[in-house]
């Protein structure tokens, strides 16, 4: 008995010691996935998003040498009545109004701060069309009407093959995808998961064979699909998108902050949704848009890029919001009205016939609610037409 004794306890003590050597060894992978677990939580919500790299594996995406382009600020505006309550409704932290290309209100909330680089969830989508806008004029990629899989041989077999860069960017692809956040089992917060524990996106994605539809038939908004690009920029060039992003679009414009991207466990940039910036920086990119691509005195995107990838083009429901090239168009859109929209409460809003930009960070857990989207673009359109 005691010999059984014995050794009964050297097992227990040898399952202790490797239970506490995985735990060592995959400490960091645990505590992201305890972060992703805990990063909508009411308590912890707003001081998440605006610290998204003490609780992921990220890149800096770098804004080089040159000196900040200064926002210059015209007269103090203040904003319509129903502003303050929509802000506190929304959980707004961060808001930044710009009209002829000066800043004419900006606030911080929920015990944030300007220098806040805060998570651009989707509007991150936005930026890498406008990457990709660049390399098409360049030459990099030949025609958006090529197949995804000339450039990211990676997805022949997957429910991708047969996919035309121009059906990505329309969300138009075809290919099933749960986007569900409420739903632990989706695929959107699988593939959260997959970012949390070191795991690669490309792979993630190669394993979709699923669609609904055949590509360019249908509108469905499938985020995965903006990887694709990823994947194709990078299969262009050779490069990554940060680089990419750094040299064509983030140096020339002179942020006042370095952005950053979280990434998969290989480095792969989070392109769909993994973007960091300040408040005023995303103003910056609303506003180098409102002016046709140009910015700084130099021409960072091509105006015939700007104009056809935020008119829409994909293949949504008559009647409903409409989508261009990953950016949306408001219902009832006057020409050159449009915007970037990320969960949870994030924006860039354009209206470019009044000279206005508007950048909105939030922390909205009720972003889903029936009649959210539609009331605050009714309040962007409400200070816009203030101004």
């Amino acid at each position: 008995m005691r010999t059984f004794g014995k050794w009964l306890g050297r097992i227990l003590l040898a399952l202790l010691v490797a239970a506490v050597a995985v735990g060592l060894w995959k400490r960091e992978e645990i505590g992201r996935l305890m972060a992703v677990n805990s990063l909508f939580a009411e308590d912890r919500i707003v001081e998440n998003f605006s610290n998204m790299d003490s609780a992921f594996l990220t890149v800096p995406v770098s804004r080089g040498q040159g000196p900040t382009a200064e926002l210059s600020y015209g007269p103090e505006t203040n904003l319509p009545a129903g502003v303050d309550d929509w802000v506190a409704e929304r959980a707004v932290t961060g808001l930044v109004v710009m009209k002829n290309g000066e800043i004419v209100y900006e606030n911080y909330f929920l015990s944030t701060a300007p220098e806040d680089r805060r998570i651009a969830w989707s509007v991150s989508k936005s930026y890498l069309s406008a990457l990709i806008g660049i390399l098409l004029d360049e030459g990099a990629i030949a025609s958006l009407d090529d197949p995804v899989t000339q450039y990211a041989p990676a997805l022949e077999g997957t429910a991708y093959d047969g996919a035309t860069i121009r059906n990505v960017l329309n969300m138009a692809s075809g290919v099933t995808f749960n986007e569900d956040y409420l739903d632990y089992d989706s695929d959107i917060n699988r593939m959260g998961r997959v970012v949390a524990l070191g795991g690669t996106l490309d792979d993630f994605t190669t394993d979709l064979k699923a669609r609904f539809a055949e590509p360019g038939a249908e509108w469905k908004y499938v985020s995965i699909d903006t990887h694709v690009l990823g994947m194709v920029t990078r299969g262009a060039t050779g490069r990554s998108i940060p680089d990419l992003l750094s040299e064509k679009i983030i140096a020339p414009m002179g942020l006042e902050y370095e952005p950053y991207y979280v990434t998969d466990g290989t480095g792969t940039a989070f392109v769909l949704g993994g973007l960091n910036m300040t408040t005023r920086d995303y103003a910056r990119f609303g506003q180098m848009y409102q002016q046709g691509g140009r910015w700084n005195g130099r021409q960072i995107v091509p105006q015939d890029w700007v104009e056809e990838s935020t008119r829409p083009s994909a293949p949504t429901a008559p009647g409903r919001i409409g989508y261009g090239y990953q950016w949306w168009i408001p219902q009832g859109a006057a020409e050159g009205e449009y915007m970037a929209r990320g969960v949870y409460g994030q924006y860039i809003y354009v209206d470019t016939a009044r000279n206005v930009v508007i950048a909105v960070n939030s922390a909205d857990r009720g972003f889903r609610e029936p009649g959210v989207s539609e009331s605050n673009i009714a309040i962007f359109r409400e200070i816009a037409e203030s101004l």
